[in-house]
């Protein structure tokens, strides 16, 4: 019997309700047509590279490739809980702080309910909550901060998870702990309160804690951190997360059954345990993050505060003077930075904080901006 010939018109398989309402992420830029050498200043990225240590694990990871990682990234869970003090049975590790983030909205998220973020928060808190089926509640922030007031008012009957990260990105402010702990202590028990913490290891105030304190003492916090940022490690894709059992329990059961490599777990146990380099890190960002501020704020730009890598630079409005124009002026120069529209910023650019020649370069070439008419 011969076969009916296939109907190419028929409906093609659609995706679940929201996914296509979702706006796909943009990382920073990386490229400058036509320039010679450009300094990346788009992505948070660390000036120092990876720890030697960490590189040399790495290495010598890939004469085993042939071989599945360790499921439980153990000897990774191992040195972050001998660096910070902490049970291993507490730490969940996967594919980049994003990963972690999708699993909790994915395991606490379902229709109907609600998960609450803020006006500048990370892109990525929304993107996942609308992908597990749920509805991001965005309140306000003042003076570019975090306001608890606000988060605790949008709170419903309908509120599973509150996504907030401390210190901020894109601005680089941060709540102190008082006021995480009366977040914490205004939300009802069946809501999870994650806080991620992916800069806080630049961060040098005796009234910032990153959570492990509170998560600690509670059944209902999680701390996020990554080893994209401070330990250089963006490429390899590591987050970990601290959390109770219980929640360590559930994202287990939906998490992918190898989802760190195993050269990543290498190279991660042994930068965390690089304190050396970590502390080297530091000291770099702490002077050049004065350094930037106080020199973009000399020549007429209003620069936020910032405790992390990174600062949010604001242009006049009024004057000609435009983030966009600005971009494209230092664009062509070879220096990148991170248009913030999308964040509630248009006329604003973030820096990360770089090398010595990318710094002083910046500076250089946006003091011949603004100087121009």
């Amino acid at each position: 019997m011969k076969a009916e010939p296939m109907n190419l018109a028929l409906k093609s398989p659609e995706p679940r309700h929201g996914i296509l309402d979702i706006v796909a992420y943009v990382p920073g830029k990386e490229h400058a047509p036509g320039v010679a050498k450009v300094h990346k200043l788009s992505s948070n990225e660390t000036p120092l590279g990876a720890s030697p240590r960490a590189i040399e694990a790495f290495q010598k990871a890939a004469f085993s490739l042939e071989r599945y990682p360790d499921g439980q990234a153990s000897a990774l869970r191992e040195a972050i809980a001998a660096v910070h003090g902490l049970n291993p049975a507490n730490i969940f590790c996967g594919n980049g702080s994003d990963e972690l983030l999708g699993l909790l909205c994915h395991a606490y998220l379902g229709p109907g309910d609600e998960g609450i973020v803020t006006e500048h928060g990370f892109l990525v808190y929304k993107i996942q909550i609308t992908a597990a089926g749920g509805r991001a509640v965005t309140v306000r922030e003042k003076d570019e901060r975090l306001d608890v007031d606000q988060i605790l008012a949008a709170v419903t009957e309908r509120t599973r998870i509150v996504l907030i990260a401390n210190p901020a990105n894109p601005t680089g402010t941060y709540i102190p702990v008082d006021e995480v702990r009366r977040l914490h202590a205004g939300l009802p028990a069946g809501v999870l309160l994650v806080l991620d913490a992916a800069y806080a290891e630049y961060v040098r105030r005796n009234d910032y804690e990153a959570g492990l304190e509170l998560v600690s003492g509670n059944r209902n916090v999680v701390m996020t951190r990554t080893f994209s940022k401070i330990y250089g490690l963006a490429g390899l894709r590591i987050g970990w997360m601290y959390a109770p059992r219980a929640v360590v329990e559930a994202l287990d059961r939906v998490r992918g059954p190898f989802n760190l490599n195993a050269p990543a777990i290498a190279a991660g146990a042994a930068a965390i345990r690089d304190r050396a380099f970590v502390a080297a890190a530091v000291e770099h960002n702490l002077a050049w993050l004065a350094r930037v501020s106080e020199a973009l704020t000399a020549i007429g730009l209003r620069v936020t505060p910032s405790v992390t890598n990174f600062v949010l630079i604001h242009f006049p409005d009024g004057d000609g003077k435009t983030a966009e124009h600005a971009d494209a002026f230092l664009t062509e120069r070879g220096f990148i930075l991170r248009a913030v529209g999308a964040y509630g910023f248009p006329n604003a650019l973030r820096m990360t904080v770089g090398a010595q020649e990318a710094n002083e370069g910046v500076i250089a070439a946006l003091t011949e901006y603004m100087g121009r008419k």
